[in-house]
């Protein structure tokens, strides 16, 4: 071996540490974290095919999840559907009763196309309208 002077790198030594002047950068630490953490998470996620028993269990819950799981989804969302168009509509009842008025088009208008006969969206056509039609 040929002898080096006082403070040279050995041969090497760029595959193993990063360049001086890059380590020195604000951000370097911080890519180099991100680096780290897109790592481990490629790691978690391809963890569970690293043996056969692994991608057995893979298929198995994918199965799973494609034949037990997807049942459960739409009836979910009908109710959560249910639960949100239950609860505006009470909550226009309260506001008719509690207003004492005997109007019941002002809250909402049956004859009007979809949710435009909420009083809500009533409200925001007509700012519309006047916007647009100024006189």
């Amino acid at each position: 071996f040929a002898s080096r002077p006082p403070g040279a790198r050995p041969p090497n030594a760029h595959r193993d540490a990063p360049h001086p002047a890059l380590s020195s950068l604000p951000g370097a630490a911080m890519s180099s974290a991100i680096g780290a953490f897109a790592n481990v998470a490629h790691k978690f996620v391809t963890w569970p095919q690293g043996s056969t028993q692994g991608f057995c269990n893979v298929i198995k819950i994918g199965t799973f999840c494609r034949t037990i799981v997807w049942l459960c989804i739409p009836p979910l969302l009908m109710y959560q559907y249910i639960r949100g168009v239950d609860e505006d509509v009470y909550a226009t009842e309260v506001l008719y009763f509690k207003s004492g008025s005997k109007d019941t088009k002002a809250f909402y208008d049956t004859s009007r196309i979809g949710i435009s006969g909420h009083w809500r969206l009533q409200q925001d056509l007509e700012t519309i309208r006047a916007a647009a039609n100024p006189e």
